[in-house]
């Protein structure tokens, strides 16, 4: 019959489950299963957190309530991060936000309509001439992507 090793933990350690623990210690968080560590991440690198603190969830190393009590953080994050790794995996908390371009003003776009607000066109002008909405132009003024010339008197 195989001996049990007593779950032994190294002092200072916060409990997640009896099985689990986690101790923060010189800017390292350190995930112990008794005296053997089993994940260490920089204090600072939330994704890396969100990820293991996800993957202790999905393979059933703890539940979601531990992480909220433990650290202290919204349920709803653990939610949200623990759906993240069940449907792109690790990679997910890693990848590049995809964030969307300009769809109406391009970098050819605005260089023409600098030239003719520079020309003293109005931008209401401006707008109807190149077939765009004024208060597209307006935001981008208010943004100072673009800038208005003085009046030609």
């Amino acid at each position: 019959m195989p001996q049990m090793q007593l779950p032994i933990f190294p002092r200072g350690v916060e409990h997640l489950t009896p099985e689990l623990a986690v101790m923060c210690q010189d800017g390292r968080v350190a995930y112990f299963n008794g005296q053997m560590p089993v994940f260490i991440h920089p204090q600072d690198d939330l994704k890396t957190f969100r990820m293991i603190t996800s993957q202790f969830v999905v393979n059933g190393n703890c539940r979601q309530r531990d992480i909220t009590r433990v650290f202290g953080v919204a349920s709803v994050s653990v939610k949200r991060a623990v759906r993240l790794y069940r449907q792109q995996g690790v990679e997910g908390f890693y990848r590049k936000r995809v964030v969307r371009g300009a769809a109406v003003l391009t970098a050819p776009v605005l260089a023409e309509l600098q030239g003719l607000l520079d020309e003293g066109v109005e931008v209401k002008a401006a707008a109807k001439q190149l077939g765009l909405k004024p208060d597209t132009l307006q935001k981008a003024v208010r943004a100072q992507r673009l800038h208005v010339g003085k009046k030609k008197s």
